[in-house]
């Protein structure tokens, strides 16, 4: 049988390949789950040992480092895509709703959507472009350049220090840049509609605190956080475990980013789902 087996991958390669091709992916999918399992058991030992590295990841986070702490950072782009995302709902949604005589309703859009789909995308999407993507480059080179392994010849847990540490200050920065990108998003909706587009500020003030529900802004927050850990992790995996020189490091940025993006829609899908249901628990009537 061996032998059989050593003859097919020297005369057939590539239908040997495909063969192994499902294991190889199960072994992918049990070892990414093991280190995730790892990054976020030792969030404990990270917060009780490694205070400063932690908070200065999270310093790092939220307002950069060298000159791009000098625009702010992650906290300017993610206010500028959720300015942009809120007032392009506003745009869509005034000239919709017009169409059909109903654009007092712009404000039910910028309460209703906004909070349910537009932030949270929109946050997902800045937050792994952004903080997960320099995760993902700092751990890469970390590895290329053989730190990590030094600091496990000093007897440091390395999961904990480099990848648990991150998970901690994603949770943390990502509390007040949601709720900044929140603010954003009902402050640009808000000033389209009632400066640029003339609608009296009383009717879309009335509309949104009508449909402004603080459990959807309680699930959003949630949602947000449980973006950020799987942000995170996804983008700590592929930098501890880089190799290949400088360009093994850029592509294992590209390979986070690209499972990032997937993993924000398909929390935003199942949190959704969970939450509200086929139906949208909504009722129009108030």
């Amino acid at each position: 049988m061996v032998e059989e087996i050593s003859v097919l991958r020297s005369r057939y390669p590539r239908v040997a390949r495909r063969l192994a091709a499902p294991g190889r992916a199960m072994d992918r999918v049990g070892h990414q789950g093991w280190f995730f399992y790892q990054g976020f058991r030792q969030m404990g030992h990270a917060a009780r040992t490694y205070r400063m590295e932690m908070l200065r990841i999270i310093a790092e986070m939220g307002m950069g480092t060298g000159a791009l702490a000098i625009i702010g950072g992650t906290v300017v782009i993610v206010a500028f895509m959720t300015l942009s995302a809120g007032a392009l709902l506003a745009i869509q949604g005034f000239a919709s709703l017009g169409d059909i005589g109903v654009e007092a309703l712009t404000g039910f859009f910028a309460a209703f959507i906004n909070v349910r789909i537009v932030v949270p995308v929109t946050a997902g999407i800045a937050l792994a472009a952004t903080i997960g993507a320099g995760a993902t480059a700092r751990l890469g080179a970390m590895r290329i350049s053989e730190e990590i392994d030094a600091l496990e010849v000093m007897a440091i847990r390395s999961i904990s220090y480099v990848v648990s540490t991150r998970v901690i200050g994603g949770l943390i920065v990502i509390i007040p840049l949601y709720s900044m990108a929140v603010l954003m998003s009902f402050l640009s909706s808000q000033l389209y509609t009632t400066l640029l587009a003339g609608q009296s500020s009383g009717v879309y003030d009335h509309y949104f605190y009508t449909f402004l529900r603080p459990t959807d802004l309680m699930w959003s927050f949630v949602q947000a956080i449980t973006m950020s850990v799987t942000v995170m992790l996804i983008h700590c995996y592929y930098g501890f475990h880089a190799s290949g020189g400088p360009s093994g490091v850029g592509h294992a940025v590209g390979r986070a980013v690209r499972a990032s993006l997937v993993a924000v829609v398909m929390v935003t899908l199942l949190v959704s789902l969970a939450v509200y249901g086929t139906s949208g628990n909504f009722n129009l009537a108030g």
